[in-house]
C-alpha cells in the first residue's frame, strides 16, 4: 500500500433538522405524552376514572411497557367520544282532559267490592 496516496475523505454527518417554529407544537413533530395525572388534570376527571377505563381498554391510551401515557390525540378522542349532541328544548307534558282520568262505567275498574265486616271474614281470633 503506497504511503503517498491521500486518505479517503469521510462524509460530514448530516445536518440536524431544524425545528420550524410554526410546527414546533405539532403532534407529528414533537409528540407530547401525558402521565395519567396530567391527562386527568387536562380532562378535569379523577385520575382513578382515567386509569380504570384505560385498564379496561375503554378509552384510547398508550402503554410504554407498563407505563400508561396519553397523547394529545388520545385526549381529543376521549373528548369526542364523550360529546353529547344537543338535545334541544324539552317539551312540556300534555295535560289530560279532566274526564280522561275517570274510568268508563262499563269497564272493570268500575266494579266495586261490597263492603263487608272484615272481622267476620278473618280466620284469626281477636
Amino acid at each position: 500500500m503506497p504511503a503517498n496516496l491521500p486518505r479517503a475523505r469521510r462524509r460530514p454527518p448530516p445536518a440536524a433538522p431544524t425545528l420550524d417554529r410554526s410546527t414546533a407544537g405539532h403532534d407529528e413533530q414533537d409528540p407530547q405524552l401525558y402521565t395519567p395525572a396530567e391527562a386527568a388534570a387536562r380532562l378535569r376527571v379523577p385520575e382513578s376514572w382515567l386509569r380504570r377505563r384505560a385498564g379496561r381498554r375503554q378509552i384510547p391510551c398508550t402503554f410504554l411497557g407498563k407505563h400508561l401515557r396519553f397523547s394529545s390525540a388520545d385526549l381529543a378522542a376521549i373528548i369526542a367520544a364523550a360529546a353529547q349532541p344537543p338535545t334541544g328544548r324539552r317539551g312540556t307534558r300534555r295535560r289530560r282532559h279532566p274526564t280522561g282520568d275517570l274510568p268508563h262505567p262499563d269497564s272493570h275498574a268500575s266494579i266495586t267490592i261490597p263492603d263487608t265486616d272484615r272481622r267476620e271474614s278473618t280466620p284469626w281470633p281477636g
